[in-house]
């Protein structure tokens, strides 16, 4: 389970600064009107009607999570609908995927860029989904009166679960056109239910090049000030009556209920701003135990065993352009949370988390023993929460090496789950051929993108080096045994031991895995040696990560003494890819004594980042074509007062991951920009806010579409939006 915190909301002090405080809060739509007169308050010239209405189109209409079409609820970014026929805005980091999976040597649209000419040149994406909000509906007196206090924990989520199926099955037989999900908040506290439209048919229309949509690379991930056009395009599909559909040639550009127009007048320092997203997880809940826990254990290891992985294939991707691209998207997801672990473990300590999470806890347990029903109530909350931790240390360790060094370490280890299926029916006394038949065509057909994207000699040195990783680090007591055993096979060698697999199993090549599948067998399946590690690590990984009865009840106490602790704060739940709502402010920061940054940046320090005589792919790049357009400062209407071109800006939003490609909205309701990342100074905010650091950093949409405009050669695009001028 992700333990969650919202201490910081208690226990920061209200400091004076010159800076503008951040604005903390992942507001439920349905709930806004709660926080209506503080926005207006900070410059909103719209109603909570204007954003969310579940009877008219409101700005709701126009946000969507992208998901994948296995867990399309499992939002992993956010973006905007920009024009009327479902031209969506998001992140290039969000489109990588996408992008990779379309390039090739002849055609690298990750260096080069891609722009449709038209309506038919736009590439369908296989298995990404878009999904909007259509309602959400709280639903926690139907669910909280038929749990007990004499439930076990464990007991409690059963009723749960089953209550919630009911609930979702008779909105689907109200209304089988759309999806439902019901949510907890505040950890078993409250409860809501989603309604949501999602879009199957999602096609790429415009990509810049890495050296715009990826400028500055990992240096600059997380940092300010920042110079990136970290911006990709796509369109949603529909029926041509504006149903959602598979991909289909008969298919339309989707008619959208709303749209954002799109404002070039820019945004200036003060100037109101909202993001309204899918963000992913924050632990502000988190107790001092629990920072205890990352600090010392799973942010250093994760950091460790990423920056291993990095190495290996950044070793392979400088050799030629096939493994470049075959692992760009590998390297760039490994490297984003390789840094960010970094961060939030220097913010933790820089500014004093943990005794600042003791504070609240030293008040929660002093408003307890001040009454004995609440000490009967949430008396135990804390000790259970500490005794959790306490006995956990080595554990948190053995699940993070499992997740880390194997689960996402060598592909081949991994292949095996996707023919779990076909193994139970090829296992049985009398297996039906034609289910047989069916799931290793399925399998096949599954594993194509696996094996355009897969060299085998990376991965086995991935096998070996993460292998090494775990037997080193890992407790004896809690040793994979195949892991054991290969050192005897290989005699000691990992390394020979590999070499064996990887010229033995069937999961080791497109060949060998095609022929097994075209004739499936359960003799050679359960004799290969990957495919007999599968069950291991399923138990492992039900031993290392299950939910713990002490842990769950002890935050779902704490929480909810919080609540009752303090009955005139507006509370907002963690975030847990449901839509919210942020609001605050543009402005500057000053990170550190003698420094203070600007709110915007300039193409003129993408021109002083420059490293001049590099390849394409190298961060620092800038093509020719750029240059040239800033040497004449051709940049139309999308130049500011000073005649100058912006390309990023600095908002105090409150933000996590999920949030990327989230649209950034003026007092107007008005695109100005496209959220992208946080700040390096402020990394601790997913568990504890920083109120006088935290800020999100944006592309400021005008350099988007100049991009779109004069670099591109795709003015198709801007005809269609509503410019705003």
């Amino acid at each position: 389970m992700k333990l969650k915190s919202i201490a910081i909301l208690l226990v920061f002090s209200l400091m004076s600064s010159s800076f503008a405080r951040a604005d903390e809060g992942m507001w439920l739509l349905a709930l806004i009107g709660k926080n209506y007169e503080e926005m207006k308050a900070k410059g909103l010239k719209l109603t909570p009607e204007d954003i969310y209405n579940i009877n008219h189109s409101s700005l709701k209409d126009a946000v969507v999570g992208l998901g994948n079409e296995q867990q399309p609820f499992g939002f992993f970014c956010t973006g905007e609908i920009i024009s009327s026929q479902g031209l969506v805005l998001t992140n290039h980091h969000c489109g990588y995927g996408q992008i990779q999976s379309h390039s090739t040597p002849e055609h690298n649209y990750l260096l080069d860029g891609f722009w449709a000419a038209n309506f038919s040149d736009e590439l369908p994406n296989e298995g990404l989904v878009m999904t909007r909000v259509v309602s959400l509906e709280d639903i926690t007196g139907r669910i909280v009166p038929q749990l007990s206090d004499t439930m076990s924990e464990s007991g409690r989520q059963a009723k749960i679960d089953e209550i919630k199926a009911l609930i979702i099955k008779e909105a689907k037989t109200a209304d089988a056109a759309y999806g439902y999900d019901v949510k907890s908040m505040f950890e078993g506290n409250q409860f809501f239910l989603f309604k949501y439209e999602t879009f199957k048919d999602i096609r790429l229309v415009g990509t810049p090049p890495n050296a715009i949509g990826k400028f500055g690379g990992d240096t600059d991930n997380w940092m300010w000030p920042r110079h990136t056009g970290d911006f990709s395009m796509f369109r949603i599909y529909t029926t041509k009556d504006n149903k959602s559909a598979k991909y289909s040639t008969d298919n339309v550009p989707y008619k959208a209920v709303h749209h954002f127009p799109v404002s070039i007048k820019g945004v200036e320092e003060d100037d109101y701003t909202m993001v309204m997203g899918f963000p992913g997880s924050t632990e502000r809940f988190l107790t001092s135990f629990g920072v205890q826990q990352a600090l010392d254990i799973t942010n250093p290891t994760t950091v460790s065993i990423r920056d291993l992985k990095l190495k290996i294939m950044k070793s392979y991707m400088d050799k030629d352009e096939k493994t470049y691209l075959q692992y760009a998207s590998k390297y760039a997801q490994t490297a984003n949370y390789w840094k960010y672990f970094q961060g939030q473990s220097r913010g933790l300590v820089r500014l004093d988390i943990i005794n600042k999470k003791r504070a609240l806890e030293a008040d929660f347990t002093t408003w307890v023993n001040q009454d004995q029903n609440r000490k009967a109530k949430y008396g135990e909350a804390l000790k259970l929460i500490e005794n959790y931790f306490n006995s956990n240390r080595t554990n948190a360790l053995a699940q993070t090496y499992l997740f880390e060094s194997i689960f996402q370490g060598p592909e081949m280890v991994m292949l095996p789950f996707q023919l779990r299926q076909l193994g139970m029916v090829l296992s049985g006394k009398t297996p039906n051929q034609e289910l047989v038949s069916n799931l290793g065509k399925e399998a096949k057909e599954g594993m194509k993108e696996h094996w355009k994207d897969y060299n085998m000699q990376v991965d086995k040195d991935l096998f070996v080096a993460m292998f090494e990783m775990y037997y080193n680090n890992v407790p004896a007591d809690m040793q994979l045994k195949f892991i054991a055993d290969a050192g005897k096979k290989g005699k000691g060698s990992l390394a020979k031991y590999a070499d064996g697999i990887y010229s033995k199993s069937i999961f080791a090549t497109e060949e060998k895995m095609n022929a097994f599948l075209d004739k499936p067998s359960i003799k050679v399946l359960s004799k290969d040696p990957v495919y007999m590690m599968m069950d291991e690590l399923i138990d492992k990984y039900l031993k290392f990560s299950g939910s713990s009865d002490d842990l769950d009840k002890g935050m779902r106490l704490f929480e909810a003494g919080l609540l009752e602790m303090n009955p005139d704060k507006k509370y907002y739940p963690d975030a847990n890819s449901t839509l919210r709502l942020t609001y605050g402010q543009v402005g500057d920061y000053a990170p550190m004594d003698g420094v203070q940054y600007k709110y915007y940046t300039t193409i003129d320090g993408i021109m002083e980042k420059e490293v001049k005589g590099v390849k394409k792919d190298h961060e620092f790049y800038v093509d020719q074509k750029l240059k040239d357009l800033y040497k004449a400062k051709d940049f139309g209407q999308y130049a500011d007062k000073d005649g100058n071109l912006r390309v990023c800006f600095t908002s105090n939003n409150d933000i996590t991951g999920g949030n990327s490609g989230s649209p950034v909205i003026n007092a107007n309701g008005e695109l100005v920009g496209t959220a992208f990342d946080g700040n390096w100074e402020a990394m601790s905010g997913d568990i504890a806010f920083e109120h006088q650091l935290q800020k999100c950093i944006n592309v400021d949409v005008r350099y988007t579409l100049f991009i779109i405009e004069k670099h591109g050669g795709a003015k198709r695009l801007i005809d269609e939006m509503t410019i705003v001028k």
